[in-house]
């Protein structure tokens, strides 16, 4: 410890009346500290509370009733400081202490300032613990205003009449003093005093509270839904999983055994035609064979010169008369023609039938066309998989009172759909305004970014606030929808001129326009505006993933 230092030290811890480093030190109530047998002196007692007691430093009458205690911190700090005096080889002590370069002293002690612990704002002054006391005991002192220290006491002053902030103006939400509210800037205002505007605040924030504790119950509960939402829906999807692909078993199975059954007809129809034109063929040979037979025997006989010889074997062989040969049938084709072969084609032919009104699926030309960013209003953003799109920034004054759906505030797809069937869907949920369609015209990539390529020409479904309706261009058709759509499918069937419209949950038909246009046909994304964050959530691309 320096010399300079040392001194302020035993400065610091040296009694005022000895001037002696302090024995027994005891602090009184005012804040200043003596030698016990010092205060005893200058008191003139033993420690009896006869006589008047005050201190000899700042001059203030004590309470008759005072005890006096040594102060064991204070006393601790004069044996550290006599060891290093007497130890000059020993290191720097830090137990003795001295004021911080922030203390705030009394400034109506004279001699020696101890620390303030107020500020009495009426006086602009700090106020150490005996002049606090003084303040609360003399009735002139008494409507002063006395407040925890402060290093700025300006700062709980009007700065225009530098007097008390002693009212809050409640228009302003704002202190101010009493010249404020009769001449100055809050004159007219209601203003109240700050406890009554503390009490008043302190029941908003109270209420306030309890509307949050009640609000997180809600969230809380809200989450605990969406949680047994999502346990359900991954149950229901297994087993959905499961009991479709029994289904698909089952009707492979009906499959399987119908197309046997088909065959078997097939066979059984072969092997018996077979085995009757095989019988028939058996009997024409048999025929020609007895033909051939009688034709030998009459060319032998013609042979034969010896006319005794000649008639013996005519009339033994009877051929004497003409033969009654039964005429040769001939083929029935007709008993031949496969009616029954015919008819197991037509089953199959109705059964193709009848698939073919239901297969392929919508759901077999789903495709997820990517967003182009060039074809974006400024105020869209587009996810990084260019899938999804929702506002940038919420709106600062626009409305709903135009045209809430103005094709301006859409994004177009990368590609565009000249032929063929598209088919895609687009997950709305709960978002109250949005418009989803397809719109014509090649966008330019060569153009200036964040342009918006939206053409004029347009066939869209909108909804807004749990109405729908359909648009082309500048024509409206409003209709009539019983269910919320949460997921709205567009299907494109470029060979037969038609735009349709589903319920991508239920595939119910909503609507269908008839589209005859040479140009290529754009998917167009409109998330609509975002009033008061109330429309902010995106409109996603549905996407079929690859197990």
């Amino acid at each position: 410890m320096g010399t300079v230092e040392l001194v302020e030290v035993e400065k610091s811890l040296k009694c005022p009346v000895c001037q002696e480093v302090f024995i027994d030190p005891v602090t009184l109530p005012c804040g200043h500290d003596f030698c016990l047998t010092c205060i005893q002196a200058v008191w003139e007692t033993d420690g009896k509370t006869e006589g008047p007691l005050f201190c000899p430093e700042c001059q203030i009458f004590l309470s008759s009733g005072l005890r006096l205690e040594i102060n064991n911190s204070l006393q601790t700090k004069v044996k550290d400081f006599t060891a290093s005096r007497s130890s000059p080889l020993q290191p720097e002590s830090t137990s003795a202490s001295t004021k911080s370069a922030s203390t705030i002293l009394c400034d109506h002690c004279i001699e020696s300032p101890s620390v303030a612990v107020s500020t009495c704002l009426t006086c602009d002054a700090s106020l150490c613990q005996a002049h606090t006391l003084l303040h609360q005991e003399r009735s002139a002192l008494k409507e002063h205003t006395v407040v925890e220290v402060t290093e700025d006491p300006l700062s709980l002053k009007c700065r225009e009449h530098r007097d008390e902030l002693k009212l809050f103006c409640m228009e302003d939400r704002v202190p101010v003093c009493c010249f404020c509210v009769l001449v100055g800037t809050h004159k007219n205002h209601k203003a109240s005093q700050l406890h009554e505007a503390c009490s008043h605040f302190k029941g908003v924030l109270e209420s306030t509270m309890s509307q949050l504790l009640r609000k997180r119950s809600e969230a809380e509960l809200a989450i605990t839904d969406l949680e047994t939402l999502y346990t359900q829906t991954v149950k229901v999807a297994a087993d959905l999983r499961e009991k479709i692909a029994d289904k698909y078993s089952r009707l492979r199975f009906v499959l399987d055994g119908d197309e046997r059954l088909m065959m078997q007809i097939i066979d059984s129809e072969e092997t018996y035609m077979t085995e009757w034109l095989e019988t028939q063929r058996s009997i024409m040979e048999a025929q020609i064979k007895e033909i051939d037979s009688l034709r030998t025997s009459s060319k032998l006989l013609l042979q034969e010169t010896n006319d005794l010889r000649f008639l013996q074997q005519i009339t033994a062989k009877n051929l004497c008369d003409p033969l009654d040969l039964k005429p040769i049938q001939e083929v029935d084709r007709e008993l031949c023609e496969p009616e029954k072969l015919r008819t197991v084609e037509k089953l199959v032919d109705d059964l193709s039938l009848a698939l073919s009104q239901h297969f392929p699926r919508t759901w077999s030309y789903l495709c997820s066309p990517a967003l182009d960013r060039k074809t974006a209003h400024p105020k869209l953003k587009i996810s990084q998989d260019g899938r999804q799109v929702h506002w940038r920034r919420q709106p600062v004054v626009e409305t709903l009172d135009t045209q809430p759906y103005d094709s301006q505030y859409s994004v177009l797809a990368q590609e565009g759909f000249s032929s063929g069937q598209h088919y895609w869907e687009v997950i709305v949920q709960e978002k109250p305004y949005w418009l989803i369609g397809v719109s014509t015209g090649s966008p330019d990539k060569k153009e200036v970014p964040d342009k918006n390529y939206v053409n004029s020409t347009f066939w869209c479904m909108y909804h807004g606030d749990g109405q729908y309706m359909v648009l082309h261009n500048n024509q409206e058709k409003q209709l009539s929808v019983t269910q919320r759509v949460k997921k709205l499918g567009v299907l494109a069937n470029l060979q037969k001129g038609k735009l349709s419209f589903y319920d991508a949950d239920t595939m119910i038909l909503l609507h269908s326009f008839s589209v005859q246009c040479t140009e290529p046909l754009f998917p167009m994304l409109n998330p609509c505006l975002d009033v008061n964050g109330m429309n902010h959530q995106p409109l996603t691309l549905f996407l079929i993933k690859d197990p």
